[in-house]
């Protein structure tokens, strides 16, 4: 299942990382391991901030998604299951029996 992973890493944690060059290489490790379809890196609620688009094949995995961000930045991590254009097309069947069952 696709999803987008948020860290949210606290201001201390990053700027410990900027200032000792261990935030990229920690980045990099994980995208290596991730294998990300797509990565952006933005400030968000004041805070660096990373979004990953995954590909999670099974919930056992949540754990080898999650820790690498909350042991290396002691991040907020949210993981968001997403659809892309073609599964949202997939999907109309059963939204349509939604609307037709409670709208």
């Amino acid at each position: 299942m696709r999803c987008l992973l948020k860290a949210e890493i606290p201001v201390e944690e990053g700027n410990a990382g900027i200032k000792d060059g261990s935030l990229p290489k920690t980045f990099n490790s994980i995208i290596e391991e991730l294998k990300p379809e797509a990565a952006y890196f933005l400030a968000q609620n004041g805070k660096r901030a990373a979004f990953f688009f995954i590909d999670m094949q099974d919930p056992s995995q949540l754990p080898a998604v999650a820790e690498p961000l909350f042991l290396a930045f002691n991040a907020s991590v949210e993981i968001i299951p997403v659809m892309k254009p073609e599964d949202l097309m997939k999907a109309a069947p059963a939204i349509k029996k939604a609307v037709n069952k409670y709208g």
